[in-house]
């Protein structure tokens, strides 16, 4: 047996990562300290299941199919800039993710639920989309006010709007140069 890191994700559109990819050229003559994502790792996360028992891929697969079929495709707008956990302490740079239709948040719900049903530990947060641009690089650290300033004068900085028609599992892999990521499977909606 082998485990394999692993989470549930929306792949983007090229228009939203060339978008961010943009966005973060903006923002990093500000950084100190900044571990900015790659342009290949640009993805919408919905559930982070952690270290995944090989043999437990396919019936996340099933279950994940079976939970694609209630849904149909739906579309989120990409916009604004959003500082995580709060403006105050902020160790997140992100971008806000519009869901009108309310189904993003009622499918993460749905995963929760069905994930903590296999096993997995559910999040005890609420989900709030955001499409993560960059991190400090240690927990203690703190964006700096140049950083912050930037982003309040790019707050509605606009990077389109994407259709959401599939979901992916995903594996992650830690190497000294940052994660890398591999499909699983792809799941349509």
């Amino acid at each position: 047996m082998k485990t394999i890191r692993s989470f549930i994700s929306v792949p983007l559109a090229p228009l939203i990562t060339a978008g961010a990819a943009k966005l973060i050229k903006k923002l990093k003559p500000f950084d100190e300290g900044i571990k900015w994502v790659p342009l290949d790792n640009f993805h919408l996360t919905l559930k982070f299941l952690g270290e995944v028992d090989n043999t437990e891929v396919p019936t996340i697969c099933n279950r994940l199919r079976e939970i694609a079929e209630d849904y149909d495709p739906f579309e989120l707008s990409f916009a604004g800039m959003r500082a995580m956990p709060s403006g105050q302490r902020p160790r997140i740079l992100s971008v806000k993710v519009a869901d009108e239709s309310g189904s993003l948040v009622q499918l993460v719900g749905e995963l929760e639920t069905s994930m903590a049903d296999l096993g997995f530990k559910q999040e005890p947060r609420d989900y709030v989309p955001h499409l993560t641009l960059g991190r400090t690089r240690s927990n203690t650290r703190r964006v700096s006010e140049a950083v912050i300033a930037e982003m309040e004068r790019l707050g509605d900085y606009h990077l389109g709007e994407q259709v959401v028609d599939e979901i992916q599992l995903m594996a992650s892999f830690l190497d000294k140069g940052g994660p890398t990521y591999q499909t699983m499977d792809t799941i349509e909606l």
